[in-house]
């Protein structure tokens, strides 16, 4: 049996871009040395798409998760059976939430059950999840839900910047209002542990300020005096090398040039946009504060060019490339 880590691939709305590109993917580059990879989806979508996968390349139905041998030119997968056919590409259904949802789900089950290194997941859409009954804001709150309701930190990371969020998926008022001392701390703490984790060279992090200017002593906004300074003394007590309110317009500007080893954002648009100018096909995102291992692609379903063969798989690549680069250092 080989001792190689078995990472499965979440396969997302089967309308979506997650079995082509995750197909494009296994055809671009041979994980055969590093991991096995098991796909967890709609077989039958698999199947109708195997053409976007190197000639050849043909599809194994496998009962279990220790049945996979990530045998060359084999894509296995473990078919979760939720859809009578495969859907039309590009349409959005309940249909399509739920065969995504029931994948997630299945993957986060096989992964705390330690039958899983951990997953990588292809994308859905949050509107097909809420219209199969499922309200959650998207895969890091189900993520949550499944491993004990623990608090969860996003993570976009690419070669030059990473960047972790306070808050992700909410208003811009309520990120102003969850921008909250101890929300703070644990997030400069979860991204120093994760650096530590993968044995990042450094762990400068630079901390955002949330106002213009990081509040400019409090002409701007007094949450840089109140909720992030103590943030950063209490993670300095504790040895961390936290640095800042560094104001949100440079921050990114000097972790891209190395001055930074990761950036905390005070909510979703202030790290998102920053990482898709520089990366936006090499960004990964990771879940940090999971008891698994979880990295995604950063992009969504892509409805308009679903089925048409023109997805790039470069964001899937790097996703398993980082979930690999982390279930190699969880092993040793």
């Amino acid at each position: 049996m080989s001792t190689l880590p078995l990472l499965g691939v979440t396969l997302g709305d089967p309308a979506g871009i997650g079995v082509e590109v995750t197909l494009k993917a296994l055809a671009r580059k041979d994980y055969g040395d590093v991991c096995r990879l098991l796909l967890l989806g709609e077989a039958g979508s698999v199947e109708a798409q195997l053409r976007f996968g190197a000639p050849g390349l043909r599809l194994r139905r496998v009962g279990a998760p220790a049945e996979a041998r990530g045998e060359r030119g084999v894509v296995d997968v473990l078919d979760l059976g939720v859809l009578p056919e495969p859907l039309p590409p590009g349409r959005l259904s309940p249909l399509g939430g739920e065969a995504a949802f029931r994948a997630l789900e299945r993957g986060i089950q096989l992964a705390l059950a330690g039958e899983l290194a951990g997953i990588v997941t292809a994308p859905l859409n949050k509107e097909a999840l809420h219209a199969a009954g499922h309200k959650f804001d998207g895969h890091t709150e189900i993520l949550g839900h499944f491993c004990g309701k623990r608090p969860t930190y996003m993570l976009l990371s690419s070669e030059k910047l990473k960047i972790v969020h306070v808050s992700t998926h909410c208003s811009l008022r309520q990120a102003v209002e969850r921008a909250k001392t101890p929300r703070i701390l644990d997030t400069i703490r979860a991204i120093d542990r994760h650096l530590a984790h993968i044995g990042h060279p450094g762990r400068r992090i630079a901390v955002a300020g949330l106002n213009p200017h990081a509040g400019e002593h409090g002409l701007f906004g007094s949450e840089e005096i109140e909720e992030i300074v103590p943030a950063i003394e209490a993670a300095r007590a504790e040895r961390i090398d936290a640095q800042g309110p560094v104001p949100p317009d440079s921050v990114y500007l000097k972790a891209y040039r190395g001055g930074y080893d990761a950036v905390v954002a005070m909510y979703h648009d202030q790290g998102h946009i920053p990482q898709k100018l520089v990366a936006f096909e090499q960004a990964v995102n990771v879940t940090l504060g999971l008891p698994i291992i979880r990295t995604a692609v950063d992009h969504g379903t892509a409805f308009d060019i679903a089925g048409r063969g023109v997805a790039d798989p470069t964001n899937m690549v790097a996703a398993i490339d980082y979930a690999v680069r982390m279930a190699g250092r969880a092993a040793a």
